[in-house]
């Protein structure tokens, strides 16, 4: 054998082995995929999701589904890269587009858990709007070092030192006549009834002379009875939609799946506006093979559903809560409805 051979054979063994060897080798992409489903009408680690206190709560036939996106958390390989781009049920992403730069893994989770508890907040304001329920000044959380325990999430304010409340300006306009240790009388509204508690009013924040009570406050629509939203493992703030549908479907007289099975995605904000989310495409295929035979997308995610619809899952387009009830009825009705 020639030294020209035995050179070309070992360098093409070696190219081969170093060839080998990449594939193994770690890239700045992550590879997401279809993640679980959840039913908002049923029920995650034995907790009803939508659990409703204080109301009447209507027997429902079908399923109303919220889509998720599983992604690693750690970078993927070469091998992994390419069989991401070859495989029609993964798409490999930038590992920055999910982990800014300078954004640890666990700065992000937190982001995700609390645009997820946002989501929450808005879904049931969004609902109780729809559902008719009045708008006004209400207890959206209670500090743990607040002296006022009295009150509780979902309160909302009828008056305080009997003076109305509407509003916070109108609060705060009476909180700020007042100084700190005084006590306050205040009649809030809780689940439907009227009840009397006294404020401590605290020291006010920092660059405020405002004194305090200790809670966060929500304006907008309330319902006169408790909304829980229990669902743990997932963060963002893309199943808004979906939990509004579900609060309303348990607590209206009319039956939105009429035993269909409905999967969905999509933000709100308390207006009932759907705003648009990422990876709609991984959530058709997870709501198709979870069963759903109906998918509610948002508006502005047409683009991103043309082409990537799975077969057997008929899509609906909306834009506002009201357009995704109005859609519904139509569709179990055989009547005509929007579509990307």
């Amino acid at each position: 054998m020639s030294r020209q051979l035995r050179t070309l054979i070992f360098g093409a063994v070696l190219c081969l082995v170093l060839g080998i060897l990449s594939f193994g080798l770690q890239v700045p992409y992550l590879v997401e995929s279809p993640g679980p489903t959840f039913n908002t009408l049923g029920k995650d680690d034995g907790k009803d999701i939508i659990a409703i206190s204080g109301h009447p709560v209507t027997p429902t036939s079908g399923h109303l589904n919220l889509t998720t996106v599983s992604a690693d958390t750690q970078k993927t390989t070469v091998l992994g890269a390419v069989r991401g781009w070859l495989r029609n049920d993964e798409v490999v992403v930038p590992h920055d587009s999910l982990y800014p730069p300078g954004t640890s893994q666990e700065q992000q989770n937190e982001q995700n858990s609390q645009d997820f508890l946002v989501s929450q907040q808005n879904a049931v304001e969004a609902a109780a709007c729809e559902l008719g329920y009045p708008e006004g000044l209400g207890v959206n959380s209670v500090s743990k070092d607040s002296p006022n325990t009295a009150l509780k999430a979902g309160d909302q304010f009828v008056s305080v030192d009997r003076t109305p409340i509407a509003d916070d300006t109108a609060l705060r306009k009476v909180l700020n006549a007042h100084r700190v240790g005084d006590r306050l009388p205040a009649v809030m509204r809780r689940a439907g009834k009227q009840v009397e508690v006294t404020l401590l009013l605290q020291a006010p924040a920092a660059e405020s002379d405002t004194p305090r009570i200790g809670i966060t406050i929500v304006q907008g629509c309330l319902p006169p009875f408790q909304i829980t939203l229990s669902l743990t493992g997932i963060g963002g703030p893309s199943a808004g939609l979906m939990f509004s549908l579900g609060i309303i479907d348990k607590i209206s007289a009319e039956d939105l799946t009429r035993g269909r099975f409905i999967a969905g995605t999509g933000t709100i904000d308390s207006s009932g506006k759907v705003g648009p989310i990422g990876g709609i495409a991984l959530k058709m295929i997870a709501a198709r093979r979870a069963g759903a035979t109906v998918f509610l997308a948002p508006a502005d995610n047409c683009l991103d559903v043309d082409g990537n619809i799975p077969s057997g899952l008929d899509v609906i387009r909306v834009a506002t809560l009201d357009e995704a009830i109005d859609n519904l009825k139509a569709h179990a009705d055989g009547g005509p409805v929007a579509r990307c």
